[in-house]
């Protein structure tokens, strides 16, 4: 849910008049104005010392360039499109796995689910915003900004497993704050900036960012980086439903393809099973076979006779 409604305010605060630079920059100051205190009290920040590196990578490609890279693609595409978009997270995660982390590539199965969702990525690409140059360059900003995620699950994985992922993401929006201040500063229009656009870039970097990578680290540190991204499943319907209900926008049938492929590829790359209603289901329906299978009748009919 918390990283449903971000493309909402993203769109808001575009439309406000804050430049894209400016969003990443508000969102990342206020993400560590809130955290890093956190982190000092608690001391959380144990251990990063000899992290720099990795800290540095790690904010570049979570926090800095994708928060960057998303509202100037929104600039050009529905806040919609751009969560559709996202939602390929669990692909491209899986091929980079391909290269860098051996216990999380996908075979078989999952292999297949991977080509069904980079499916659906190439029908919204091909068919949803072919033919007009600024929504491709628009969605090809986002897909950068979604690898990026991809390769910071990665880092998180391999670097912060060890240390408590609030340091790391408070040390991660500091390091972003101080790099993106001079561009995000330059980038403050003449003009006033509307409320709606300062609010929303204040909800962007209190929950959508600090509250968010807070859960999203922790929970990548329980179940690995690939199943961690299965988040995207809910991400585009929030998106999805409050873009229509709130903003107007509509979604073509090539985008409701390709979401449908998406999450689809997603789920079972990610090794999804089926979903637990109907996993309760088919587990009921198979213990009422297993009771009346033929065996089992015959050895119960002398008690049924008597």
């Amino acid at each position: 849910m918390l990283w449903g409604v971000p493309y909402l305010f993203i769109e808001i605060a575009v439309e406000g008049g804050a430049s894209p630079l400016l969003v990443g920059w508000g969102r990342v100051a206020i993400g560590a104005a809130i955290l890093m205190p956190i982190a000092w009290k608690l001391d959380y920040l144990k251990g990063l010392r000899s992290k720099t590196k990795p800290l540095v990578a790690f904010a570049i490609v979570e926090c800095g360039l994708p928060w960057w890279l998303i509202p100037l693609g929104q600039q050009e595409v529905s806040s919609s499109l751009a969560a559709i978009l996202i939602a390929s997270l669990p692909i491209l995660t899986a091929i980079i796995a391909f290269r860098f982390d051996p216990e999380e590539r996908v075979t078989g199965r999952r292999l297949g689910g991977l080509l069904v969702g980079i499916t659906g990525v190439i029908l919204l690409l091909g068919i949803d915003i072919a033919g007009r140059p600024g929504e491709i360059l628009g969605a090809v900003a986002i897909l950068i900004a979604t690898a990026c995620y991809a390769i910071g699950v990665f880092i998180v994985k391999a670097s912060f497993s060890d240390i408590n992922p609030i340091g790391a993401v408070a040390v991660a929006l500091a390091i972003s704050t101080v790099a993106l201040a001079p561009a995000g500063i330059a980038s403050i229009p003449g003009a006033e900036i509307s409320g709606g656009a300062i609010g929303s870039i204040a909800v962007l970097g209190s929950f959508c960012s600090a509250l968010a990578l807070i859960l999203f680290f922790s929970l990548i540190n329980e179940v690995g980086p690939t199943r961690a991204s299965v988040i995207t499943y809910v991400n585009p319907a929030v998106a999805v439903f409050l873009g229509v209900t709130l903003l107007g926008e509509s979604l073509g049938p090539a985008a409701v393809a390709g979401l449908l492929l998406i999450l689809a590829g997603s789920w079972i790359s990610t090794g999804g099973g089926m979903p637990p209603g109907l996993a309760a289901i088919a587990a009921a329906r198979r213990r009422r076979t297993h009771r009346l299978v033929p065996g089992e009748v015959q050895a119960a009919a002398p008690d049924l006779t008597r």
